[in-house]
């Protein structure tokens, strides 16, 4: 027999379509569909054969997959391929390019995609500023095995009010992202760890609904494509490096790989322990590429004192200098940034966290003439005391780097 297009959800009528794209695949998507229309098609006695629900619910999985939950409809999508024994050498190789060092979890958190969907994993970036480093590839693949529960956004179609096209999918890509404000590093902060979410579709009051997605962020800007601080453990930044050799066909040869690919994922065991809410340790995803992130977000201000500072300490062969919040003012004046007392107070108590004496004391103030030179004279303050290891451990790495570039 035939099966039936269609589904009747509360009142109204849907029909499943598959619509082809350019691959040769297809999506599948509901779209309403009015009675009149299906009497017309298939006859009046053709509605008491359409399956009833009392609503919707997404409920993902990938080995188990039902389409009904107590009479809900489940909107999630199975996935097309199965898991077959095989070989796996492309893919093999193209995770070990990906994830590098990482490569066993790597395979973690592809297999906890595919096994664990509703498992709370950290938002993975992957970054080069070259060009042809197989990012947009791996995206692809992932499309191609998680097929309809993948989406990607624009920048835009993130800052929207409106989700109902990504909040029930499984991981949510967004490619050439660039989020140069906080509240958006917030908002998809709180969304990577939270199990609600609120879906806004147009023209429909919002509702809650269980939110289990993933985020993959792609980028050429190494150094800024959003802002996040030096104590930040939901970020994986990988840099990709640059494919030695280009295969113009090497997604079709992953493509072929998919089913053996699940059959290892299904029987693998995992390399990693449950560790975090995340399931890695931050100290597990650690790179060199979120270091680089982090020395980048900091404000333009810390970076000129720092390099101030570490310049005298240098000169002067000292291990740590007293400073306070009018001595930094009076240095940075020198250099032309614009700055107040009241920022650079915060600056030494809040982002460096360093506690300034209780009482008033003597201490050696740094000066800076005209021509760039440096002294040091007695004052009377309540200074704070700045290592030179604590300026090397968050600065030098930065001040090296942008030597280089």
């Amino acid at each position: 027999m035939k099966a039936i297009p269609y589904i009747r959800v509360g009142t109204s009528y849907y029909k499943l379509v598959k619509a082809p794209t350019i691959a040769g695949h297809f999506n599948e998507f509901l779209i309403p569909w009015s009675i009149e229309t299906i009497r017309q098609d298939h006859g009046k006695t053709y509605l008491s054969n359409i399956s009833k629900y009392d609503g919707f619910t997404c409920i993902p999985s990938h080995t188990d997959f039902k389409p009904e939950y107590y009479h809900f409809y489940n909107t999630y999508s199975p996935l097309s391929k199965k898991p077959q024994q095989g070989t796996i050498i492309y893919t093999q190789k193209f995770i070990k390019h990906i994830f590098g060092e990482h490569y066993e979890l790597g395979l973690d958190y592809l297999q906890l995609l595919y096994l664990r969907p509703v498992q709370i994993l950290p938002i993975l970036c992957l970054v080069s500023r070259e060009r042809s480093t197989g990012k947009s590839t791996f995206l692809k693949w992932l499309k191609i095995i998680f097929e309809n529960n993948l989406t990607y956004l624009t920048n835009d179609s993130f800052t929207s009010q409106f989700n109902a096209d990504w909040a029930n999918k499984l991981l949510i890509c967004i490619d050439e992202v660039l989020f140069n404000k906080e509240e958006l590093t917030e908002r998809i902060k709180y969304l990577s760890t939270t199990n609600i979410n609120m879906l806004e579709a147009k023209g429909k009051d919002k509702r809650e609904v269980e939110f289990f997605g993933k985020f993959i962020l792609c980028s050429n800007n190494e150094d800024n494509f959003i802002k996040i601080d030096g104590n930040e453990t939901r970020f994986w930044i990988r840099k990709i490096p640059r494919i030695d050799q280009e295969v113009t066909n090497y997604l079709e040869h992953l493509e072929a790989e998919v089913p053996a690919f699940l059959y290892f994922l299904k029987h693998r065991r995992t390399h990693s322990k449950h560790a975090t809410r995340m399931w890695f340790h931050s100290n597990q995803i650690r790179t060199k590429a979120l270091t680089r992130l982090v020395l980048h977000n900091r404000n333009r201000v810390e970076k000129e004192l720092a390099e101030i500072l570490l310049l005298a300490l240098d000169h002067f062969n000292l291990t740590e200098i007293d400073l306070c919040p009018i001595d930094a003012l009076n240095l940075l004046s020198k250099t032309r940034i614009k700055t107040d007392l009241t920022q650079l107070r915060r600056l030494l108590k809040k982002d460096w966290r360093i506690t300034n004496k209780s009482n008033t004391l003597c201490y050696q103030k740094l000066l800076m003439w005209q021509d760039g030179s440096l002294q040091f004279t007695e004052a009377k303050g309540r200074y704070f005391t700045i290592t030179k290891d604590f300026l090397i451990e968050n600065f030098d790495a930065l001040m090296n780097d942008e030597a280089e570039d």
